[in-house]
Order: C-alpha cells, then structure tokens, then sequence
C-alpha cells in the first residue's frame, strides 16, 4: 500500500509539472528540460546561450533566477495544490558562460500547513554552485490538475 501511495504521488507530481511546463512559455524560451520531478523535489536544467549574456559578458542574473524560480515552482506545486511564491532571493555564488549546461535542485525544506520553504541550488556541468536561491511558498486551495483531490 506504501508503495502504491509514493507511486501515485510522483504521477501526480509528474502530471501536475507536464501540466504547467506545457503552459510556461518563459521556460520553453529559455530551453529548459526538466529532469527529474517528485513530490516535494524538481530537477531543471538549461544550456546558456549568446542571447542570455548581459553586459559583462556573463550569464545574465535573471536566466539564473528564472532557472531557480522555475524549478521551485514545480517542486513547490507537485502535491496538485496552486502554490505561489511569498518571497524569493537569491545568491550569485559564481558567473556561468556560453555553453554551461545550468541545473537547478530544488528541494522542499518545510511544509507546514499552507506555507512551505525551499532551497534551490544551481551547479554548472563541471558541479560547481553558480547560485543559490531560498524561496517561501502559500498554498492554496485550488488545483492544476483537475479529477484529483489535494492532500
């Protein structure tokens, strides 16, 4: 029975991400992929390209922080409850280039009621922390997914 239960929620959680990424055109222009998705947990990533550099020739701060929020985002909706975010920030821990392959983890930290706190670290190819992101989340009653029930 345990089993069946984890099974069901990471369909749901795998339905309820192909249900928003198919409607965020923001990722798809940016190219992400998402790799893995599990109740509480999103796995994204992207490749830097020309069109992301800013000004000094870097990664530009908003494709990171896109990359964070998305991720967070997804782990914080698996549960098929519309989530937004309260408060986000975010630490540049080092600048990513043309070509990097960006991945962002985002793991739930807490989950208490209708609020919820996530950590989202992004690493290069080379596994090396490029940022790190802290995001809170509010729950609310409303689903993405319809024909289901919240938890």
């Amino acid at each position: 029975m345990k089993n069946e239960t984890k099974s069901k929620n990471l369909e749901l959680a795998q339905s309820v991400a192909h249900e928003m990424f198919k409607i965020d055109k923001h990722a798809q222009k940016l190219g992400m992929t998402l790799r893995e998705i599990s109740p509480g947990y999103a796995e994204l990533s992207l490749v830097v390209t020309d069109d992301m550099i800013n000004g000094l020739g870097i990664c530009h701060g908003g494709v990171t922080f896109s990359l964070a929020d998305t991720a967070f985002a997804l782990a914080c909706n698996s549960r098929n409850q519309r989530t937004l975010a309260l408060n986000a920030s975010i630490t540049y821990a080092a600048p990513a280039s043309v070509g990097d392959i960006l991945t962002a983890f985002a793991q739930e930290q807490v989950l208490n009621g209708k609020t919820g706190v996530y950590d989202v670290t992004i690493v290069n190819q080379h596994n090396e922390k490029i940022a790190l992101f802290h995001g809170v989340s509010y729950r609310t009653r409303q689903v993405t997914v319809s024909a289901t029930d919240p938890d």
